[in-house]
């Protein structure tokens, strides 16, 4: 893959960001390797984060413009977080 100057969107960090992880989580990288690796993660890490915080930013403005809707935190239903699909195999 070339790689250009300008920075990966969002989701193309992302998907990069996971084939890091995959690799890095089967354990056969030497250590140099995998310094790298981990390193270039963080990067990405960092810049999906700062891609995320800009997304949500535009939206509170546009919702601010829009008037009327509120801005509320995200919280996950307790039924969903005691709910989990049983392990493959059983």
């Amino acid at each position: 893959m070339v790689r250009n100057s300008k920075a990966p969107d969002f989701e193309e960090a992302l998907a990069e960001l996971e084939g890091l992880v995959e690799r890095l989580e089967r354990g056969d990288l030497p250590l140099d390797e995998a310094l790298k690796t981990f390193e270039r993660g963080v990067e990405l890490t960092r810049h999906c984060q700062s891609s995320l915080k800009a997304a949500q930013q535009k939206v509170e403005i546009l919702l601010k413009r829009g008037g009327g809707a509120e801005v509320e935190p995200f919280t996950v239903p307790e039924d969903a977080t005691t709910t989990a699909a049983p392990p493959v195999g059983e």
